[in-house]
């Protein structure tokens, strides 16, 4: 068993043949038994959970999914409850103590990660509270196929679901959480009707587009600058038993992204997405299209593909279940946890593209990108409706039609040079997006500098450090985004 800190013993193994046991807030530094009776040392708060200080709990936490980025904490909180969340951001604020908060650790790029602080492993708060016919009171770490499974027992669904549903809720709504319902409903974010959070303070809040909005825009894609999620209350819509799909090849980019551009803009699916495959000789691109019903209603698929240019008689149709169709990437990620891939490098880029630039920039692009490149990953490419999205520092063109572009790459796991090679194929990429009005999703592999950042939330960057300024004054909240360093 791991070990656990007691209220005088904060951290251990630390110093070769030393148990720390303290901070001291005037050297600032960690103090171990040897210095202790000559330095005051400060007691950790008592905690329902555990303050693990092991060295493969603190290694855990090093990493996250792209396994590139590894600062190691101190110590890593498992909390019991939300007051101990509340009484170790408070001890850390009181000690400038640096606090990240990690969901399922799927970041690419360090984000959820803290050097020589504390990371808060939100996994054992995950209850699914309340479920009802329009939302649900969820913990921050709480999975999105948990709250699926609950609300699909009420008839109900989210409105918006990532392709990878293992993921928590607390995590997306921290950066925004796309996916293919984006063009009906918006992000995830946009679906959040209450939060509760702990500011940098330690203070306990919630916050609402109602009640303490300024807070409520600080936090909402605000990649956890201002306050830690706890807890979410978030909309739930109706829910059909069955997803009918079609997967529509096209050999011409121009004609494929004609066709997502008309779906979104009509509505004609509720689910639209795409992907860019390595074909004879290039590229070829397939639509991912669905629609949700309940028999005895079932859609009418000439109608639904009327006039398209995919490759006549090469679409694929099929029905599955609603929880299925959204869990669809559990077998494929079986498989790679099967054969090792999982756990190898992945430096992502996902950026924002504007619609009227997109075929230009997408030609140039897959002209010179080949699957090498990519590492056996897929590339993703759909569009979405700006006028759906409402929160202020998810930052995408300022267009009527905006385009996701992942490059989901995967590195060999023992090539540094591929490694890098591949992140800085990302910032170039990005560079040559952000020329024509493009963004970033920052969930990806990109170097950032604080004038990116600048950049990046634009007119926004001020409101943002107005709220950091007041809701973590002491800056200890999520360093690993880097944006005020």
């Amino acid at each position: 068993m791991a070990p656990i800190t007691s209220r005088r013993t904060f951290l251990t193994g630390l110093v070769v043949g030393a148990t720390v046991v303290g901070f001291d807030p005037l050297g600032r530094s960690w103090v171990s038994e040897a210095d202790a009776d000559t330095t005051t040392v400060i007691d950790v708060p008592p905690l329902d959970g555990e303050l693990l200080t092991d060295t493969a709990s603190r290694d855990a936490a090093a990493d996250d999914f792209g396994h590139i980025v590894h600062r190691r904490p101190f110590a890593v909180l498992r909390p019991g409850s939300v007051g101990d969340i509340v009484s170790m951001v408070r001890f850390a604020n009181a000690h400038r103590i640096q606090v990240a908060a990690r969901g399922q650790g799927h970041a690419t790029f360090g984000q959820p990660q803290v050097d020589d602080g504390l990371v808060i492993d939100m996994s054992t708060l995950s209850t699914v509270h309340h479920v009802r016919p329009d939302s649900a009171v969820v913990d921050a770490g709480a999975l999105w196929s948990s709250l699926l499974t609950s609300a699909l027992a009420q008839g109900s669904t989210p409105p918006v679901l990532t392709d990878y549903i293992e993921l928590s809720i607390g995590g997306t709504l921290t950066v925004g959480g796309i996916g293919g319902t984006s063009h009906r409903h918006g992000l995830q974010v946009d679906n959040v009707l209450e939060l509760q959070v702990v500011t940098g303070e330690g203070e306990l809040v919630t916050c609402s587009p109602h009640r303490r909005r300024r807070l409520f825009d600080a936090v909402v894609a605000g990649l956890g600058q201002s306050a830690l999620i706890v807890r979410a209350t978030v909309r739930l819509v109706p829910a059909a038993e069955l997803a009918r799909t079609y997967l529509l090849p096209y050999v011409d980019l121009a004609t494929f992204t004609g066709d997502q551009r008309r779906l979104v803009a009509e509505q004609r699916f509720d689910y639209v997405e795409g992907q860019v495959l390595p074909g004879a000789g290039g590229w070829t691109y397939l639509l991912e299209a669905a629609t949700f019903y309940t028999p005895p209603d079932a859609p009418d698929d000439d109608r639904l593909l009327d006039g398209l240019g995919y490759e006549p008689g090469s679409e694929q149709i099929a029905d599955q279940s609603l929880f299925d169709f959204q869990n669809r990437l559990a077998p494929v990620v079986a498989f790679l946890k099967a054969i090792g891939v999982w756990f190898h490098p992945h430096p992502w880029l996902n950026l924002f593209v504007p619609g009227s630039r997109a075929d230009a920039y997408l030609s140039d692009v897959f002209a010179e990108l080949t699957p090498d490149d990519l590492g056996g990953g897929p590339i993703l490419l759909y569009p979405f409706l700006r006028a759906r999205l409402t929160r202020p520092l998810l930052r995408v063109p300022d267009e009527p039609i905006v385009f996701l572009l992942g490059l989901l790459r995967t590195a060999p796991p023992d090539d540094q040079n591929a490694l890098t090679e591949m992140i800085a194929g990302n910032r170039d990429l990005f560079e040559r997006a952000r020329a024509v009005g493009g963004t970033q999703y920052p969930i990806g592999s990109v170097p950032f500098s604080r004038v990116d950042w600048v950049r990046h939330f634009g007119p926004e960057y001020g409101r943002l450090v107005a709220a950091k300024a007041r809701y973590d004054p002491r800056r200890i909240l999520t360093p690993g985004q880097g944006i005020f360093r």
